[in-house]
């Protein structure tokens, strides 16, 4: 189980993170993910937080869906209540990357999320200079 939690750590600068975990924090609060984008550009940090919470945010949509239209499928058998059970479940899962992306991000780390973490739509580690 300790392999699960033990993910890609990122250096950062110390003066960013300090300067940006509260945008670091907004990142994992559904679709606020966009906030450190517009507010912290510049900021490799915020960047990375964003990157991780889009990825979580759009794995929680894509999830949600399948189990949606699974649902809908279930139904028609009278098997809804396992669908409701599987979403449930996935909404669970979304709630534990969201507060250890939360975590990470109080603690001033760039820490990727167990699973999805390697997924990377924002380039947060290439800064020009």
């Amino acid at each position: 189980m300790n392999e699960f939690f033990d993910t890609r750590e990122i250096p950062v600068d110390v003066a960013d993170a300090e300067n940006n975990k509260v945008y670091g924090i907004l990142s994992y609060l559904s679709i606020l993910f966009f906030v450190p984008l517009l507010a912290a550009k510049d900021s490799v940090f915020a960047k990375f937080h964003a990157n991780q919470g889009m990825v979580a945010f759009l794995t929680g949509l894509i999830l949600n869906a399948a189990t949606g239209i699974v649902g809908g499928i279930l139904g028609t058998l009278r098997l809804g209540w396992l669908a409701g059970i599987v979403g449930s479940l996935v909404n669970l899962v979304m709630l534990a990357f969201a507060v250890i992306g939360i975590i990470n991000a109080a603690q001033g780390k760039a820490k990727e999320l167990p699973l999805i973490g390697q997924f990377h739509i924002i380039d947060s580690e290439n800064k020009q200079v």
